[in-house]
């Protein structure tokens, strides 16, 4: 909050009776001729702080009787989820009001989904989970003041194609307006928009709308114009329950489902858990029956898992084939979804070929993306890598983001010096920085941030990278705009520019240092090309630059006393 003028007081100070400053501040007083006076002078250090915890607030709206509403959204972590439940409600906003008479804040409402407010400023409209309620917006409400909206009355008829053509129009002068390069790098966009405008004509469902939008977006000739159709008519939510997903491999034999492989699970990933691990099920099991239900010799289970994810299924298995024993049912609760769980399994026997390549001597991570998710990922095993005298970082397949800049600082420490505790292992200084050579992984799929990260490594000469040129798109989006239909595209907003390369990353890519294709062929064997060079690669350079080593205890100092000289 800021006064604008200097001598208008914090409604947070105290007046000399004790009471906030602001104490029977009402909106309709002193409004005079409607005249503001902004002193420039001195408003920076006007700033004066709400007296509310710290947290992550937003949509801040005023209200009637000099009052203000906002979301207040619960302070997490990230733990590397990268796919989180459709049914995780904790990271929803609580709805709170603060007095500015009363330097108070009171709580509205709990895990809604977003509010506005009437126009009178003394109403707010609260949705919650598809559930429309109005409310009083200074109070929580009661059964008298709280109004329940039926939506189900509500009759909403368009005209879809009118509906198309406005959003067409309105697509365009958002490109206009946000597109990085005020010039639009050269393109007569005026005459894009109306080279393609005969086909809005011709369009008859969302998803030709938007793959008409895609072309036009296209003609921009630049990474991050993404258009996603509106959805309509996808029925109630009991409609859409998810899929059931087991967490392990199942191959059709003799008309019976056998259990291939059970995925282990990554107990540090609350979301990679594995519903059979620990049940006692063994590889070779055959799934007979869900919830009493024979499985389908053609089909397999997963039919009968329709809609099951997140609830409890009894499964029956009976035994590996030539051994003895009965039909067992497990209580267990298939995943909404399998990704993080097969993610990690991915990561983990890759690590497994470093290990067994390198013999110990280098270690392995992956970065998925550059976001919250990618850094947790990176940071999960952080320690335990870099502690390995050499190092792969992987980017293979990196969905982008914005931390790079982050795993770049960790990357380029250097070992100072080490930290000594008796019965634990040394810890660098500077902390979990590489010991040694640190060699890069790329591929085509290395998108976005992930091609910045590439470049970073070779202009820092961080250290060689082995793959394929990179995606190739450094022109990032900030936000989506949703259309009047309900069409959302994204605009390429944020071009990036670096030394060496210019303006030619965009479009272009990264080259490796060390091209290593990965084959078709390679893939269907389980071959590692592109793993294997970048070890063999670390295991070259460490021969010639060997990893930093601690101290040895041998070598610590002698603090003894030293003897007097001899009495003269």
């Amino acid at each position: 909050l800021v006064p604008l003028a200097s001598t208008t007081p914090s409604p947070f100070a105290l007046s000399p009776e004790g009471r906030p400053a602001a104490g029977g501040l009402d909106a309709g007083v002193g409004a005079g001729d409607g005249t503001v006076v902004v002193e420039f002078e001195g408003l920076e250090n006007r700033v004066t702080a709400f007296p509310v915890s710290a947290s992550k607030y937003s949509s801040l709206r005023p209200v009637a009787g000099g009052g203000l509403v906002w979301l207040r959204w619960p302070i997490s972590g990230a733990l590397g989820e990268t796919f989180a439940s459709p049914a995780d409600t904790s990271g929803r906003p609580t709805l709170e009001h603060f007095s500015l008479a009363k330097a108070r804040r009171t709580e509205l409402a709990g895990g809604l989904d977003s509010f506005a407010v009437s126009g009178d400023g003394t109403r707010l409209v609260v949705v919650d989970e598809g559930d429309l309620r109005a409310v009083p917006a200074t109070e929580p409400g009661d059964g008298d003041s709280t109004v329940y909206v039926d939506t189900r009355r509500i009759l909403h008829e368009v005209d879809p194609c009118a509906e198309w053509r406005q959003a067409y129009d309105e697509a365009g002068r958002i490109i206009r307006a946000y597109f990085w390069d005020p010039g639009m790098s050269g393109i007569d966009w005026d005459q894009i928009l109306e080279q393609y405008r005969p086909l809005l004509d011709r369009v008859a469902s969302p998803d030709e709308f938007a793959d008409l939008l895609r072309e036009v977006l296209g003609e921009l000739g630049t990474s991050h114009a993404y258009v996603t159709p509106a959805r309509r008519n996808e029925g109630p939510p009991h409609y859409q329950r998810a899929q059931g997903l087991l967490g392990a491999n199942f191959v059709p034999h003799e008309g019976r489902w056998l259990v291939k492989r059970i995925l282990p699970g990554e107990s540090s990933d609350s979301k990679a858990r594995s519903p059979l691990a620990g049940t006692g099920i063994r590889d070779g099991s055959a799934l007979t029956h869900v919830d009493g239900r024979p499985v389908d010799p053609v089909t397999g289970p997963y039919p009968l898992l329709a809609g099951a994810g997140g609830t409890s299924v009894e499964l029956t298995f009976e035994p590996p084939e030539g051994e003895p024993g009965r039909a067992r049912r497990v209580a267990i609760v298939p995943l909404l979804d399998e990704r993080p769980l097969r993610y990690q399994d991915w990561v983990a026997k890759r690590r497994d070929v470093v290990r067994e390549l390198s013999e110990g001597m280098c270690g392995y991570l992956h970065i998925p993306d550059m976001g919250g998710s990618g850094w947790a990922q990176f940071n999960r095993d952080l320690r335990m890598e870099v502690s390995r005298p050499a190092l792969i970082v992987d980017v293979r397949g990196n969905a982008g983001g914005h931390i790079s800049e982050l795993v770049v600082e960790t990357l380029t420490r250097k070992i100072l010096g080490w930290d000594l505790t008796r019965n634990a292992q040394p810890v660098s200084y500077s902390s979990n920085a590489p010991r040694g050579p640190v060699v890069a992984l790329a591929d085509e799929a290395t998108a976005s941030d992930g091609d910045m990260i590439t470049a970073a490594f070779r202009l820092l000469k961080l250290g060689p990278v082995v793959g394929l040129r990179t995606w190739g798109g450094v022109v990032g989006m900030t936000g989506r705009h949703r259309l009047g239909d309900g069409t959302v595209i994204t605009v390429p907003m944020n071009a990036a520019w670096f030394d060496e390369y210019g303006w030619t990353v965009e479009n272009r890519g990264v080259e490796p240092d060390i091209e290593v294709q990965r084959t078709p062929l390679d893939w269907a064997e389980g071959r590692h090309r592109q793993l294997s060079d970048a070890v063999e690669l670390a295991m070259e350079l460490l021969a010639d630059h060997p990893a930093a080593r601690p101290p040895d205890y041998p070598q610590a100092p002698d603090l003894r006393r030293p003897q007097l000289p001899p009495r003269t």
